[in-house]
This record gives C-alpha cells, sequence and structure tokens, in this order.
C-alpha cells in the first residue's frame, strides 16, 4: 500500500508511530536496508534553501513528519498525515523493541562527554539493550568512510544518529548503505535529551506544537533567532501554497 503524500514538493510517508515501528522491524527481519528522513518546519525551509539537504532527505526510503506544524500545515493544504512522528519518540520505541528483539545498535553523535552519559542512562533504562558500538559526531568528511565501515563491522542492524542537518542527512545519503545497518535513523539532538543534558518540552506544549518555543526559552541567543525566521518562512510557505491550490475569485468570476 502506498502511503506517500506530497507536501511542498516533497514525498512524505503518511505513516503512525506504529506502522513506523513496524515498518522499521520488518526491515530488520527481512534484511532490508531502510533510511529515514525527517522534517519539520525549519527543515523543509532549509531544504529550499540547500539543494543538497533536500536531495539527502529526498531520497530517505521513509520521510516522516517530525513536526507538528507539518501536520497542522498538510490539514490545511488538504494532505493527510495521521500524526506527528516525533524523532527522539522513535529512536525511544526502536530501542526498546531492539532490546526485546536482542537486535544490536550503533549510537553515532554527539560531544564524547555527552554520548558517555547517554550511554549509561541508556543502559540503565534498556538493560538488556545490545550496544555494538558508538562513537561522538565529531569528525572530518574524510573520516565518513572509515566510521561507515566500524558501523558495519560492529554488526548493528540499527544506526541513530545524534548529528545536527545537514551533517546527519549529508552522512545518510553517502554512507548509509555503506554501514551494513538495516535502520538508519537521525535522530537530532535526542542524545542530549536523553543524557540530561537538554530538558524536552512537557507534553502539553508538544501537542500545542510549542516544543520550538519550549527549546528557545533554554537557548534564547542561540535558537531565538533562527526559530522566528524559519516559523516565519514557513508559515509564509503554507499561505502561498493554499494561494496557489485554490482558485483565484478573479479567475471564477471570469468563468460566469
Amino acid at each position: 500500500m502506498n502511503h506517500r503524500q506530497t507536501l511542498f514538493g516533497i514525498g512524505l510517508d503518511a505513516l503512525t508511530m506504529d506502522e513506523t515501528v513496524r515498518r522499521c522491524l520488518e526491515a530488520v527481519r527481512r534484511g532490508e536496508q531502510i533510511e529515514i528522513g525527517m522534517v519539520n518546519a525549519a527543515k523543509l525551509v532549509n531544504m529550499r534553501r540547500d539543494p543538497r539537504l533536500a536531495a539527502a532527505v529526498g531520497g530517505c526510503d521513509l520521510v516522516l513528519a517530525d513536526g507538528q506544524a507539518v501536520v497542522w500545515a498538510g490539514r490545511v493544504l488538504g494532505v493527510r498525515l495521521p500524526e506527528r512522528v516525533a524523532g527522539i519518540d522513535l529512536f525511544m520505541r526502536l530501542l526498546a523493541a531492539a532490546e526485546g528483539a536482542d537486535v544490536p545498535v550503533y549510537l553515532l553523535g554527539a560531544r564524547q562527554e555527552v554520548l558517555e552519559l547517554m550511554l549509561r542512562r541508556i543502559s540503565e533504562q534498556f538493560p538488556a539493550l545490545r550496544v555494538a558500538g558508538s562513537r561522538n559526531g565529531y569528525f572530518e568528511d574524510a573520516d565518513q568512510g572509515a566510521i561507515a565501515d566500524a558501523v558495519a563491522g560492529s554488526g548493528a542492524k540499527l544506526l541513530f544518529l545524534g548529528m545536527t542537518s545537514p551533517k546527519k542527512e549529508i552522512f545518510t545519503a553517502g554512507f548509509g548503505k555503506r554501514t551494513g545497518a538495516h535502520v538508519v535513523h537521525g535522530v537530532g539532538g535526542s542524545f542530549d535529551i536523553l543524557a540530561g543534558i537538554t530538558k524536552r518540552a512537557p507534553l502539553v506544549w508538544q501537542r500545542m506544537g510549542l516544543e520550538w518555543f519550549y527549546r528557545t526559552l533554554q537557548e534564547p541567543r542561540r535558537l531565538g533567532k533562527r526559530y522566528l525566521t524559519t516559523n516565519a518562512a514557513f508559515l509564509l510557505m503554507t499561505v502561498r501554497e493554499l494561494i496557489r491550490r485554490t482558485p483565484s475569485a478573479g479567475s471564477a468570476n471570469r468563468s460566469h
């Protein structure tokens, strides 16, 4: 069954969280390789400005609505996306599933001290989880091939990338298959949240689509201008698309 919808010229998979988890576990069972791309409002704006990022996300096997604003924009524009599939929630679901099925995982990203903190927290939460390997996310582009080979050598079936955009998308596009992992999932700042370095927004803020605002309150200097700029650009994108899809009043009058 084809779940793919098109929003802003980007193919998005209209899947629920449960359906996404099932699809990932099927890939592991069948020995398939799937690369997951996550999009929120900021990334959709940045994809318009960065063709390399757009190509990397567009080339993923699953592209999911990571931001509530994307789901809402879909509703306004008549594109059905059943729910937000947040990258960190999918990450946690897959860690739990991997622990239950004894599927080895690899964790790549964050600063070394954050990675070590997160690994300790994960071992407490998922004591039976098999971590095949890990590495911090600070490396040169020239090291990508060697890192992909290290992941392949570890035998990991699930690879989680705790890196920022567009670094994680470009790594996935260029070296995802070479890692040998059946599922490659870029989880962004999730390593910092699991390590307890940054706090995630309360559930009520998430449901209201205000997770970005909660993050801005934590890091106003770094994130304030960025979020305001990208959110305004995303709103403008949505309005322009709505106008483009709606027959103008003028053309309607001329038809009479």
